[in-house]
């Protein structure tokens, strides 16, 4: 009698344990699928100036209290949009990350608007040995011969994104990459600005800190600014000395009631 009301009570644990776990997993579920929601991210690393395609994308849960704004549920409203950034695997897309629809894949896609991309030769030195990669801001030097036909440095453009290196668009910060040529975003005023730099001097590219926004106004330097030693004192100016007045002896000449004075002149003597 003992072992039937034993049993009896193992199997009544049992079914009260199954019935917890089967109301726990359903408000499990139903708790999630009232706090997420679906975003479309990036199924892999995508390089800016890519034409979005649907192998590109895949959909993923986010918790809705933290979906990011701009972001999109829906992977047909992404063909063939182009991105402007560099997006890795799992990150959402957003529309700031997006050029504007109907813009062409490549670096035209990634341009800002209103903006321009110049291309400006550089060589290893010129090009900071390969370490101005695309995202990166530089300012631009020029050595050039002022009015007076005289050596000048001086930094004429500033804060000047770098939109690729050659032909890369890509930013692979693992290591530096030697090329020819850089290609920079500027405004109008500022690719003419560079053009004509480019055209008088040489130039050299300044690499600078991403959140330095500080401007680097100066007067230039040019070549007796090298040759001057920093804290050598002025050349003392040229000591003029008074002239001495000399007397001369004179004799005094009476005329009625005038009086006059006339000196005697040193004859010379030979």
């Amino acid at each position: 009698m003992k072992n039937v009301r034993a049993i009896w009570m193992i199997v009544i644990s049992l079914l009260l344990g199954l019935a917890a776990v089967v109301v726990a997993g359903k408000w499990i579920i139903d708790r999630a699928s009232v706090d997420a929601a679906t975003v479309i991210v990036a199924s892999r690393d995508i390089d800016v100036g890519t034409r979005l395609t649907p192998d590109l994308l895949q959909s993923s849960d986010w918790p809705r209290a933290t979906v990011p704004p701009g972001s999109f549920q829906d992977a047909k409203l992404l063909d063939s949009r182009v991105v402007k950034v560099n997006l890795v695997r799992g990150e959402p897309l957003l529309e700031t990350k997006l050029a504007p629809q109907g813009a062409a894949g490549g670096l035209s896609g990634v341009i800002t608007e209103g903006k321009r991309a110049i291309t400006v030769k550089v060589n290893e030195i010129v090009g900071l040995a390969g370490f101005a990669l695309p995202g990166n801001n530089v300012d631009i030097l020029v050595n050039a011969k002022d009015e007076n036909d005289k050596s000048i440095s001086k930094i004429v453009l500033e804060r000047i994104l770098v939109l690729a290196v050659g032909q890369d668009l890509g930013r692979d910060e693992t290591k530096p990459k030697a090329v020819t040529a850089v290609t920079l975003e500027v405004t109008p005023q500022e690719a003419e600005k560079l053009d004509l730099a480019r055209s008088i001097g040489t130039l050299s590219l300044v690499l600078r800190n991403q959140i330095d926004k500080s401007p680097g106004t100066t007067g230039g330097v040019r070549s007796r600014d090298l040759l001057t030693m920093h804290g050598e004192p002025p050349s003392p100016a040229p000591v003029r000395r008074a002239a001495v007045a000399v007397s001369r002896p004179g004799v005094e000449i009476i005329r009625g009631i005038e009086r006059t004075e006339a000196k005697l002149v040193e004859k010379e003597t030979r």
